[in-house]
């Protein structure tokens, strides 16, 4: 800590005690991640990291590792890396999750600025791949952060994301010679904000579209049945917010459902699937206009750029639909950041307190 420009002797210590840096609070973002490029070793590392989390494939390691290194990793980085590849942000030379975490970043630190002076530091860490959370919290601790408020971007809980998160954290935390204060946010799915800033790009969808789509489809990531009924809350909290943005909507139960996507490997996952089901409603209910939209991303990825707007469209167009309108992810839109500030203000009550620093 010594060598921080702004770091002091604290009061009444002898003259060699080493320098440190003023108190601050530390806001650390958390997404779930991204290759560093889609060429074949960085996809390979990427999807070696995110596969052997034990949080993602619990599987045992003596049976799931051969699989991984020897089948899956051979050739899923080739498949990957072109669908990477498709949506990528060439200009910037990095991936769209990438780009739009720091555009939220830069979003929320003004608005902390605001709010809360220099008193606060907001920064982003991915739980795979770079920059890693281990690599955020040292430099937040060696800035002076004696108090982090870790904010995993998933408004719904799930162990695969929220709780790996966290893992992450707290094993970042074990390496610290002075550990800060942390708080993790419980997840916000039902945040008055945050359905009404879903509720308003709905809005802005259907008054855009040429023919107003005659079903949205709220497009969650799936995960193993198998967990939910180990208890994992995400299936509920997802049909909560599904409930609560067609209340918000003032609109009718057929007038919207829930699905879920990515599904991967052979076990059961939670129903029913999107790319099956935007094909049924085509098929069998004789909708050729649907609206998909994804709430349970924080931002747009591969998840939402290439499957819904390319598989999952591809499979509703092929059973007879005409009008496929996807709805992106609620990025750095204002309602978003907003929905996010209001969000942090929340779990940082007690620490700090916005009326003292105006």
């Amino acid at each position: 800590m010594t060598d921080m420009p702004n770091a002091i002797c604290p009061a009444h210590a002898p003259k060699d005690h080493p320098k440190v840096p003023p108190m601050k609070i530390g806001v650390l973002l958390a997404n779930l991640g991204t290759p560093d490029n889609y060429d074949y070793w960085s996809m390979r590392r990427y999807l070696n990291e995110f596969l052997s989390d034990r949080r993602v494939i619990d599987y045992a390691p003596w049976k799931w590792q051969p699989l991984l290194q020897l089948i899956i990793l051979t050739s899923r980085p080739f498949r990957s890396g072109a669908a990477y590849k498709s949506i990528w942000n060439h200009d910037a030379g990095e991936s769209p999750l990438m780009t739009i975490t720091k555009d939220q970043t830069r979003a929320i630190a003004d608005k902390m600025q605001a709010q809360y002076g220099g008193e606060v530091m907001v920064d982003f860490c991915m739980r795979y791949g770079n920059p890693s959370t281990q690599s955020k919290v040292d430099a937040m601790v060696k800035a002076g952060c004696q108090k982090i408020l870790f904010f995993p971007l998933y408004p719904h809980y799930a162990g695969a994301t929220s709780a790996t998160a966290n893992d992450q954290l707290f094993r970042a935390l074990m390496k610290q010679t002075w550990q800060p204060s942390v708080r993790t946010v419980p997840p916000y799915f039902e945040h008055p904000a945050y359905i009404e800033a879903l509720a308003q790009s709905v809005e802005k969808a259907y008054a855009a579209a040429e023919t107003r789509p005659e079903l949205l489809i709220c497009s969650y990531h799936g995960v193993p049945k198998r967990y939910l009924m180990q208890g994992d809350p995400y299936h509920c909290q997802c049909q909560k917010t599904t409930r609560l943005l067609k209340e918000r909507l003032g609109w009718a139960d057929t007038d919207i459902r829930t699905t879920f996507q990515s599904r991967f490997g052979p076990e059961e996952w939670l129903k029913p699937y999107t790319v099956e089901e935007v094909a049924r409603v085509a098929r069998e209910d004789g909708k050729k206009h649907i609206a998909v939209i994804a709430p349970a991303f924080s931002a747009d990825c591969i998840e939402t750029l290439e499957e819904i707007n390319e598989e999952i469209c591809e499979s509703f167009e092929h059973a007879g639909g005409e009008h496929f309108t996807y709805i992106p992810c609620l990025n750095d839109d204002p309602a978003h950041i907003d929905a996010l500030c209001a969000v942090i203000s929340e779990n940082l009550s007690g620490w700090i307190d916005p009326a003292q620093n105006g």
